[in-house]
């Protein structure tokens, strides 16, 4: 009987024959382990190592996994009832606490410089029908990119990304320290902050920028850029562009990586967008986005008038941005504390317009006439994003703007005061305009929207049963 992979055809002929050659390399090399993960519905990866001998086999079988993984919030709590019929998911096929089956992509496969022998693939979840599963969260990106591939469009990124690393003072791993989740570590800096691209303060870091360049190119990223950001213990790094399913893939597999290796360092890496530190600034992801054409790999926003910053194309692009903004803000800032970043005159974005390079706009516009790095900054994402929901939701977005031919507002020269549309300024408003825009029902399906939502409402509803530090010092002594 042929195996699952076999059995529903699901790799092409030129992909057996990768699968057989990372084989060879495999056993040439003396790999040992090989880490099966998956992206989940927050981007975050899950998964299972197995030796190379039953690695070996996966190519054939897949891997399988439980079905409750994808019901999980941020607190990795299961928030659907999982024993219900549809295991309250409303699809069938994932009641019971079932399995699904991780089906491996040959095209994804890292050897990771930080652990031994090991190697790292990347995985699309199956039902055991042998169809893609529709909370695979791949499968969208996908999707949104072959959609502008049918109207001839290469959908291409890069990526822009701050965080922070703290030293790790105490893990807090005492009896009482457990939890769901667990308490967090006690941190210090690494820097003090607020000497933004200053020498002596990247010098005085540069054991982990070299710690960041090495693991990052061993990965064969395509880093370009190690910065030290404004905040204290805020770095960011800058990537070259890639096509959008690729730079998902790599930014799943930076946060990983840089975690573990600071990990294994006694450093905290955090993609929190900001924590809870004196003097914080938040962190954000700006998303550089342009489109080619299929046939030539032309830049196609590069604009033929000197009296324009973005072509046709372009600039419809640039409205279907705007205009789907408020909906889109549920993928591009999913947490909570994400939401503490949208201030006026912060360098963040705190309404849906568009500036040509004005950084306190939304949607930043580089390029012109001739210029082949022409493309729009969206800097209106948070790090912790999970990548796929974000880029996809950017692509869908754009591809509205070029089918109905939208027409961009003109730019905001003075963005925090422009009369464009206010942002969401918490997910529960975020979810609500996801919700309230029928484009990306349409695109992502009702099902997935709801399902969305119903993961993002028990993490707000966890929230708003805490009683927070604000409160404290607000209302114990005084009343």
């Amino acid at each position: 009987m042929a195996c699952f992979i076999e059995q529903h055809g699901l790799y092409s002929d030129d992909e057996r024959k990768r699968i057989d050659s990372i084989i060879a390399q495999w056993r040439k090399d003396g790999t040992e382990f090989v880490r099966f993960v998956f992206p989940d519905q927050h981007g975050q990866l899950r998964g299972k190592t197995l030796v190379r001998e039953a690695a070996e086999s996966a190519f054939r079988t897949g891997v399988n996994m439980t079905t409750t993984l994808l019901a999980k919030d941020t607190s990795h709590k299961t928030v659907f009832p999982v024993f219900s019929r549809g295991g309250g998911f409303g699809f069938a096929g994932m009641e019971g606490a079932a399995d699904f089956v991780m089906v491996p992509d040959p095209s994804t496969v890292k050897r990771l410089p930080w652990a031994r022998n090991t190697c790292w693939i990347l995985c699309d979840p199956y039902m055991n029908n042998g169809k893609v599963s529709p909370l695979g969260v791949r499968r969208h990106l996908k999707r949104a990119t072959a959609c502008l591939a049918e109207q001839g469009y290469n959908y291409i990124t890069g990526l822009e990304v701050e965080f922070h690393v703290f030293r790790r003072l105490n893990d807090r791993m005492e009896l009482a320290d457990s939890g769901q989740p667990g308490k967090a570590p006690e941190i210090g800096l690494m820097s003090h902050g607020y000497q933004y691209l200053t020498e002596e303060r990247y010098d005085s870091v540069s054991e982990v920028m070299e710690l960041f360049h090495d693991t990052l190119i061993d990965l064969e990223l395509p880093l370009r850029s190690l910065e030290i950001e404004y905040g204290p213990s805020q770095f960011e790094l800058t990537f070259g562009p890639t096509t959008a399913l690729q730079a998902a893939d790599n930014m799943v597999l930076l946060r990983t990586a840089l975690k573990q290796v600071c990990q294994r360092r006694g450093l905290l890496a955090s993609f929190m967008c900001r924590p809870a530190i004196p003097n914080a600034m938040s962190s954000g992801w700006h998303l550089h986005q342009s489109l080619t054409g299929l046939d030539n790999n032309k830049n196609l926003f590069i604009p033929e008038r000197d009296d324009r910053i973005l072509s046709p194309v372009g600039e419809q692009f640039l409205a279907g941005l705007l205009h789907h903004a408020p909906g889109c803000t549920a993928f591009s800032t999913p947490t909570i504390n994400g939401y503490r970043r949208y201030r006026p005159m912060s360098l963040a974005p705190d309404r849906a317009a568009w500036g040509r390079d004005n950084r306190g706009a939304m949607l930043r516009v580089l390029g012109g006439p001739g210029d082949p790095g022409s493309r729009i900054e969206n800097r209106v994402g948070e790090p912790a994003a999970n990548p796929y929901l974000y880029i996809a939701s950017q692509a869908y977005a754009g591809l509205s703007g070029i089918t109905h031919q939208m027409l961009a507002p003109p730019s905001a020269d003075e963005p925090y005061k422009s009369e464009a549309v206010k942002l969401p300024t918490n997910l529960n408003d975020a979810l609500d305009a996801l919700r309230a825009d029928s484009m990306i029902h349409e695109c992502f399906g009702n099902e997935f929207v709801g399902y969305y939502c119903h993961i993002k409402e028990a993490e707000i509803e966890r929230f708003n049963l805490e009683v927070t530090e604000w409160e404290a010092r607000e209302y114990l002594d005084m009343f």
